[in-house]
C-alpha cells in the first residue's frame, strides 16, 4: 500500500493518500517497520508540498499533512491554515460541524513553534468546540476526542496512542482489514515483549531485597518505572535498552528518595560528595548501613552497564550518564542503551546544554512541583517552584500555577522548533527528547504518577500488561 508506485512518479493525489496512510501507520504503532520507506515517501512528497495542497480545502487532510510532516521533521508552513479563515480573520464557524477535521486541527496545533501564531488561534478555536462535539458524535470518536483533550497525540506516549487508536480504528466503517490485523498482531507482540522484560527486571529488583536493606522511605515502583521507560522507546529492537533504562530509573528513584525523603543533611552531603567523586567519601565508613547500601547499589548498577556496552566499545556512554544530573541524566541514560545511534558526538552535544534539553529541564521542574504540590507541603518540603514564584511575585497559588503552565507551553513550542531546525544530530536522538517530554506529560498529567500511580497510570498499566489485546 505504501510503496505501490515509485515515489518519484507520485501524482499529487497519490502522494496525499500515502501521507494519510503514514498517519494511520504512525497512530496504530506500526510505522517503525517501514522507516526507510516512509522517509523516502515523505522526502519526495515534501518537495511538491505547495502543489499538493494548492486545491485542498478539507480541514482534516491539511491538518493531517501538517501533523505528519512536522512529526517527521519537515517544516510545513502553518500558512496552509489561512484558507480556513473568514474575511474577519477568524477561523470559520462552519468548520465546527466537522468533528474529525476539528480533532485533527487540534492535534496539528500541538506541533506549533514560537512563531506559529495561527496555530495558537487554531488551538483556542478547537478547544472552544471540542467538548460539545464529543457529545454529538459516535461513541468511538467521542472517546478519541476526550482522550485528546486529556493529552494530545503529539505529547502522549506512542504505545498509549496505539492502544487507543487501534480500538478507535476498528470501529471506523472504512477501516482497512489488513492494516487493522497487522496493528493488532504488532501490539500483541509488543505486549508479550514487555512482559518478558518485566519478568527479568522484577527478578533483578527482588534479588536486591531493598525492603530488608533500606528503611521504608523509598517508592517501590519497578512496574511503573518499566512502564515509563516504554515512552522512550516502545519498539521491540530496543528491548535490552528498556531493561537497562529501567535499572537506571531505579537508581534515580532510590537516589531521589534518599535525598528528599530520608537522609539527614550530613548524610545527604556525604552521599553527594561520594557520588561526585564516584568513590566513597572519607566519612562513608562512619555512615549508617542504609547509606552505604545506596552508594554501593549505584556503583554496582553502573558497573553492570559498563559490561553491557563494553562489547560495543561504548564506555563513553556510561561515563556520559554518570556525569549528568536530572533531565540530562535521563537523556544520557536513555541514549546509553541505544547502541551506535548514540555516538561520542551525541554525548558532546548533550554536554553542550542544547536549547531543546534546557527547555525539557525547565518544564520538568514546574510540572513535578505542580503535580506534587500538596504531597510536598504535607512533608514540609516548601522549596518548590510554586512557592518560590508565589513569594517572589506576591501572587496566589492559582496565579502561580497559571504562570508556570504558560512557561511550560512556551517551552514545548521551543522543543518543537528545535526538532525542526537541528540538522547535525540524528533524528532518532532528537526524537528521544520529544519522548522525554511525553513521559513527563503522562507522569504528571493526572497528578504525581510515580508517587501516586493509582488512577490513570494504574489503568494504563493494566491495559498494557494484564489485558492482552484480542486478535
Amino acid at each position: 500500500m505504501l510503496m505501490s508506485s515509485s515515489p518519484a512518479e507520485l501524482g499529487h493525489g497519490s502522494a496525499k493518500r500515502k501521507v494519510l496512510l503514514i498517519y494511520l501507520m504512525t497512530s496504530l504503532g506500526v510505522a517503525y517497520h517501514f522507516e526507510k520507506e516512509i522517509e523516502k515517501t515523505l522526502a519526495h512528497a515534501f518537495e511538491k508540498i505547495d502543489d499538493m495542497i494548492a486545491d485542498e480545502h478539507e480541514l482534516y487532510t491539511i491538518s493531517i499533512l501538517f501533523w505528519v510532516f512536522r512529526t517527521y521533521g519537515y517544516n510545513m508552513s502553518a500558512d496552509a491554515f489561512k484558507r480556513f479563515k473568514g474575511d474577519d480573520g477568524m477561523f470559520m464557524d462552519s468548520l465546527a460541524k466537522d468533528a474529525k477535521g476539528m480533532l485533527s486541527l487540534y492535534e496539528a496545533a500541538h506541533l506549533r513553534t514560537t512563531r506559529d501564531y495561527i496555530m495558537d488561534e487554531a488551538l483556542s478555536f478547537t478547544m472552544k468546540h471540542m467538548e460539545s462535539l464529543a457529545g454529538q458524535v459516535r461513541p468511538h470518536l467521542s472517546r478519541l476526542i476526550q482522550n485528546a483533550l486529556g493529552l494530545s497525540q503529539h505529547w502522549n506516549m506512542e504505545i498509549l496512542v496505539a492502544m487507543e487508536f487501534i480500538s478507535f480504528y476498528e470501529q471506523e466503517e472504512d477501516h482497512d482489514e489488513t492494516l487493522l490485523k497487522f496493528s493488532k498482531l504488532n501490539f500483541k507482540l509488543l505486549q508479550l515483549t514487555y512482559l518478558k522484560e518485566l519478568k527479568m527486571v522484577t527478578k533483578w529488583y527482588k534479588e536486591l531485597d531493598f525492603a530488608s536493606k533500606l528503611p521504608p522511605y523509598f517508592r517501590d515502583r519497578i512496574v511503573e518505572l518499566h512502564f515509563f521507560v516504554i515512552s522512550m522507546y516502545f519498539e521491540p529492537q530496543f528491548s535490552s535498552a528498556r531493561i537497562m533504562l529501567t535499572k537506571f530509573y531505579t537508581v534515580e528513584t532510590i537516589t531521589d528518595d534518599t535525598f528528599d525523603r530520608y537522609a539527614s543533611i550530613s548524610e545527604a552531603e556525604n552521599l553527594a560528595n561520594s557520588l561526585e567523586r564516584w568513590a566513597p567519601d572519607k566519612d562513608m565508613d562512619t555512615q549508617p548501613d542504609y547509606l552505604k547500601f545506596v552508594f554501593t547499589f549505584i556503583l554496582d548498577v553502573f558497573k553492570d552497564f559498563e559490561g553491557e556496552v563494553g562489547s560495543e566499545g561504548r564506555y563513553y556512554s556510561v561515563k556520559g550518564a554518570i556525569e549528568e544530573i536530572t533531565m540530562y541524566a535521563t537523556m544520557a541514560g536513555t541514549l546509553m542503551g541505544m547502541g551506535h545511534i548514540a555516538t561520542k558526538e551525541t554525548y558532546e552535544w548533550l554536554r553542550s546544554r542544547p536549547k531543546v534539553i534546557q527547555s525539557l529541564s525547565i518544564n520538568g521542574r514546574p510540572m513535578n512541583d505542580m503535580a506534587g504540590f500538596e504531597d510536598d507541603m504535607s512533608r514540609g518540603y516548601v522549596t518548590t517552584g510554586v512557592n518560590c514564584y508565589m513569594k517572589q511575585y506576591g501572587v496566589t497559588k492559582g496565579e502561580a500555577f497559571k504562570k508556570l503552565h504558560q512557561m511550560r507551553v512556551h517551552n514545548e513550542k521551543i522543543v518543537n522548533e528545535e526538532f525542526l531546525t537541528i540538522k547535525d544530530v540524528p533524528r532518532r536522538v532528537l526524537k528521544e527528547a520529544i519522548n522525554c517530554a511525553r513521559m513527563t506529560n503522562v507522569a504528571y498529567g493526572y497528578g504525581e504518577g510515580l508517587t501516586h500511580p493509582e488512577g490513570k497510570i494504574k489503568e494504563y498499566i493494566i491495559s498494557l500488561y494484564v489485558e492482552l489485546i484480542r486478535l
